[in-house]
């Protein structure tokens, strides 16, 4: 996932720092034993003075590791652009954590399966799913695409924040929730926040594997117009999509994107997933998508012996590198965009095209058919931001 504003799944699959304090040892000397005599008052005294600067510093040490507790029981609901005004203390689970419910994930993804053990997964954060935003253009494009709402029943939505969950519960039947420090508002691309979500993704992900079944992950800035099965190799461990293709599917020079990609359950992918996710340790501060261009070429993956295929951008195109006939598409992605309202604004103006598409079918009507986006997309990338409350509001408005 290379844009901004990726909810994922987040991280999307994370670690907690531990604070350590050395402990200090102090060894007062006995006193050698001598015959009582007169209370001295000076010795008394000196005898406190003495051992003053060593109960100074015990007292300073206990005092300092009841603060470093306290602190590590506070979490931050998002670090980048945010002051410790917006504290929350009300979560009990740690700020990198990943809790997983197994059991309830085992029945969502045994309710949605397909006859072979495969679900579609996408995943949402409250910013995504907001009215009129990416999960309701996701949710239409299943709609309208060409023998895709089928798939909706398959289709396993992953939130990272309550706002997210209860409003996939009223749209959606298949809903699952990780817990953890939720993250509700639109993550800047790159940003510590974005970082999390990402990372959570793939630890979800491995588990998915892990229980069995396969997947097709798609980012919600994804839209759906034919069946992508059709085009996607069976016997194939793990295909990827591309920003951009060079026309042969076995080479790993292609440029990657990992926010649509069919995975099977196997060792092979449980090794690879695991091993991406603990590769993040070695590329701190690069996303799921950078870690993925550092390994492919690693040798631990050339000896798992994993097939890897790269998708053709004319069945699965994008802002990148759009899918050149309408009669052959089969998904198109909002990547090389910046910016949740650029998104949206591009992928309402990709729908209608489609729908314009359609009806020349119905009508039977000579239409150029072409993507007359992206528009807002192009250029984002060095376009400044309007400020982060400004395009909140007009979001929700």
């Amino acid at each position: 996932m290379k844009e901004q504003t990726r909810p994922y799944l987040i991280s999307m699959e994370l670690e907690s720092r531990n604070n350590k304090l050395d402990t200090i040892g102090v060894t007062n000397e006995k006193n050698e034993s001598s015959t009582p005599s007169k209370f001295n008052v000076l010795d008394h005294y000196e005898q406190l003075i003495k051992q003053t600067p060593m109960m100074v510093i015990i007292f300073a040490t206990m005092a300092l590791s009841c603060l470093l507790i306290f602190h590590s029981s506070i979490t931050l609901p998002f670090s980048g652009g945010y002051t410790t005004t917006n504290l929350v203390a009300t979560t009990n689970h740690r700020p990198n954590s990943l809790d997983i419910n197994v059991g309830q994930l085992r029945r969502i993804l045994k309710d949605a399966t397909m006859g072979n053990k495969t679900v579609i997964i996408t995943s949402l954060n409250d910013a995504w799913a907001e009215p009129q935003s990416m999960f309701d253009l996701l949710l239409e494009s299943f709609r309208i695409g060409n023998q895709t709402k089928r798939f909706l029943k398959h289709l396993v939505v992953v939130t990272v924040d309550r706002k997210a969950y209860a409003r996939c519960l009223k749209l959606h039947p298949h809903c699952y929730h990780l817990n953890g420090s939720d993250f509700s508002r639109e993550a800047d691309f790159m940003t510590a926040d974005y970082l999390k979500i990402v990372w959570r993704k793939i630890k979800f992900l491995g588990k998915v594997l892990d229980l069995g079944y396969s997947f097709v992950f798609t980012d919600a800035d994804i839209m759906w117009f034919r069946d992508p099965f059709s085009q996607l190799d069976k016997d194939t461990d793990i295909q990827i999509s591309c920003d951009v293709f060079n026309g042969n599917p076995f080479d790993l020079r292609n440029l990657p994107n990992t926010g649509f990609s069919y995975v099977k359950s196997t060792n092979k992918t449980i090794q690879l997933y695991k091993f991406w996710y603990k590769s993040r340790m070695t590329y701190p501060n690069l996303h799921d998508q950078d870690v993925f261009n550092k390994i492919r070429f690693h040798p631990f993956i050339r000896d798992l012996g994993i097939a890897i295929r790269f998708m053709d951008t004319d069945y699965f195109g994008g802002f990148c590198q759009p899918s050149r006939d309408l009669n052959k598409v089969c998904t198109m992605h909002a990547n090389c965009c910046v910016g949740l309202e650029n998104k949206v604004h591009d992928i309402e103006i990709m729908l209608d095209d489609w729908r314009k598409y359609l009806k020349s079918h119905v009508n039977k009507d000579e239409y150029n058919a072409w993507w007359t986006v992206p528009q807002h997309c192009r250029g984002s990338l060095d376009r400044p931001r309007p400020p982060k409350k400004k395009a909140d509001e007009a979001m929700k408005s």
